[in-house]
This record gives C-alpha cells, sequence and structure tokens, in this order.
C-alpha cells in the first residue's frame, strides 16, 4: 500500500496516476485537504487536514509513504499555524507508527540559495544555504533536517528527498513560478542570471522513480541545463528590464511590496539576481529522463507578455519611461533616506 499526501494538486494528481498504474500496488491512499478525486481503481482518496487529524488510521498497512503536500508560499509564517518542516514530522510520525519503510518527501532546490558564489550548476553535494528571509527555502531545509533524523531513526528505511528546480504546468504553476514571474522589472546585475523551469510531468515521473526505485538520499530534478537570461527575456515577451544597484533595487523593493505597489516580496529578490540552477546528473544515472527541455517547459506553461506585440518604438518609449519611473522613484527614496537623518 501507498499513501500519497498532496494528492489533489496537479503533481498530486499525476503522481497517484502513476502508482495506481504499477501492478505491484495494491492500494492507493490520496490524502489531501481538498478532496482528491479518485481517477484509478485501487484509489481511495481522503480529505484530511494534515496539520491536525489522526494520521496513523490512514496510514494502516502503507509500506511507502510519498508525501508531496506543502504549505511554502513567498509570504511569512505569522499567520500559519504550522510549517513544511512541522507538517513533515506529523506525516513521518505516522509512517512510523505503521512501520512504512520507504518515504519520498518533495523539497526544493531552493534551499541552496541564490548566491553571487554558487556553482553553476549546483550538485546534491553543495551545502544548503537558504537566503535569509526567504521562509519557504527554510522550512523545506527544515523537512530535510526532519527527514534526516527519522532516517538516521530507522536504519532500515530508505529515504529520499527530491529537490526540484521551478515547477511549472500548462494547468496551474506553483508559487515559486508565479512569484518569479510578478517579481520586480527592476534588475541589478549587469548580466540576468541563468534559469530552469520544469514540466510536472517530468517531476511526477521523477517522484515515481524514486518511489519504484527505492532511491535514498537527495536528488536534484531538472532538465538537462539551463536558459540564459536574455533567452529567457525573449521567450516571456516582456520589457527590458531597468538597471539598478543591488543595494538601491532593495530598498525599493522593500517599499514598493509595504505599499501594495509589488505582489511578491523582497527577500525573493535575490532569485532574480544569483544563479541557483542545478545539475541533474545523479537522478539521470538512476534512470530518470526528462520529456520536456527548459524551454518546451516554460513555453508550454506561459503565455508571451504584452510587450511581445508592442511596436520597437513603442517599446523604447516604454523603456524610457519605466527607467524614468525609476529615478523618480530614487529621489523620493532618497528625499525620505535624508529627512529622516536629519531628524535623528
Amino acid at each position: 500500500m501507498v499513501v500519497v499526501t498532496g494528492a489533489a494538486s496537479v503533481l498530486g494528481r499525476r503522481t497517484v496516476a502513476l502508482v495506481a498504474e504499477d501492478p505491484a500496488v495494491s492500494r492507493v491512499v490520496a490524502l489531501d485537504g481538498r478532496a482528491p478525486s479518485p481517477t484509478s481503481p485501487g484509489v481511495e482518496a481522503h480529505a484530511v487536514d494534515l496539520a491536525m487529524a489522526d494520521l496513523k488510521p490512514l496510514f494502516e498497512g502503507a509500506t511507502t509513504v510519498v508525501h508531496l503536500a506543502e504549505i511554502s508560499g513567498p509570504g511569512q509564517l505569522d499567520d500559519r499555524a504550522i510549517g513544511d518542516g512541522a507538517l513533515a514530522r506529523r506525516v513521518l510520525d505516522a509512517a512510523s507508527a505503521v512501520g512504512a519503510q520507504h518515504l519520498v518527501l518533495l523539497s526544493s532546490a531552493i534551499v541552496y540559495g541564490a548566491w553571487a558564489n554558487n556553482p553553476v550548476p549546483i550538485t546534491e553535494d553543495s551545502p544548503l544555504r537558504p537566503n535569509p528571509g526567504v521562509v519557504a527555502a527554510s522550512e523545506k531545509a527544515e523537512l530535510e533536517r526532519i527527514a534526516g533524523e527519522w532516517r538516521d531513526a530507522h536504519p532500515s528505511a530508505t529515504v529520499a528527498i527530491l529537490r526540484p528546480t521551478v515547477t511549472v504546468s500548462s494547468e496551474e504553476n506553483g508559487w515559486l513560478a508565479r512569484a518569479l514571474a510578478r517579481s520586480t522589472s527592476l534588475a541589478v546585475a549587469d548580466e540576468e542570471p541563468p534559469a530552469q523551469f520544469l514540466d510536472v510531468a517530468d517531476l511526477a515521473s521523477a517522484v515515481d522513480l524514486a518511489r519504484r526505485a527505492r532511491l535514498s538520499g537527495a536528488r536534484n530534478v531538472a532538465p538537462d541545463g539551463w536558459i540564459s537570461g536574455d533567452t529567457l527575456r525573449s521567450l516571456a515577451g516582456g520589457a527590458p528590464r531597468v538597471r539598478l544597484p543591488e543595494r538601491f533595487a532593495l530598498k525599493l523593493a522593500k517599499v514598493r511590496w509595504r505599499w501594495g505597489l509589488a505582489p511578491t516580496p523582497p527577500s525573493l529578490l535575490p532569485l532574480t539576481v544569483h544563479p541557483w540552477v542545478i545539475a541533474n546528473d545523479r537522478l539521470k544515472a538512476d534512470g530518470w529522463q526528462p520529456a520536456s527541455s527548459n524551454e518546451e517547459a516554460y513555453v508550454g506553461a506561459h503565455r508571451a507578455g504584452p510587450w511581445a506585440t508592442l511596436s520597437p518604438r513603442r517599446r523604447q518609449e516604454l523603456a524610457l519611461g519605466a527607467a524614468g519611473a525609476a529615478l523618480v522613484g530614487g529621489v523620493a527614496l532618497a528625499t525620505v533616506a535624508i529627512r529622516r537623518r536629519r531628524r535623528r
């Protein structure tokens, strides 16, 4: 028997379908806060609050647990009763209670952090360095720490931890893909960092491989290679980004977030500034092959921006206008800072 949490998500539905197709699996228990729709024979769907419910009865008979449920998002944890780390602990406790011997947990490549001195690409041997203020990254790192403790306490069991890059889908993109797509149009580097995009179907196949092959340890999940910053801007059909010094851009991002002028918090700015692309060699050596490239995954999940439909002259006019707006905003920030210093 296999238990799959987060079964109502785009990834969860695809994973449940793959598990249910396995003739070696007699029963699949699909759990989610929303009622999952059983799409295959042998699938039992339950709407359950993983943060509050008694999970042991639902896990009875499970030999494998696939934990895909997550609470991560771009905001803070102030309005949440539980984070990804604590949620994983409840799932692992239930797995212990029923004697499950193989676990697959969903982490994220953001646990490596976006830093100027990151290797390109990042391998699984690299340290975890979440960026300060990126709560989702810290929560995923905590999830991995708790999973490591569980593995040490259950030496006969295996634990696979998957670290996917930005995951996209034609149905619905995850919070990270949405946040980065809506990120500020300000740039703080001469050259925009490379990017990766993983089709959700490829992530589901990686999850199922980790389950079937009883993989152990961390695995990055990403297509081969990456997209350059310039190529990504072309695919997105977006306007050119206004170049500003990093310190100034961060202050401006904070002001825009505080006044509700930006949809994403300034803590995510490093993800758009520094490289954090990952290597997929280890998972490919296990037999995984992505069906979609970075470019195919991105184009299949995003519509071209309105910039792509404008004439070259209109693009130039808007670009100059954006630069002027940034300059005005900068002057305003500088004025406020000077007044505060004088008052002090």
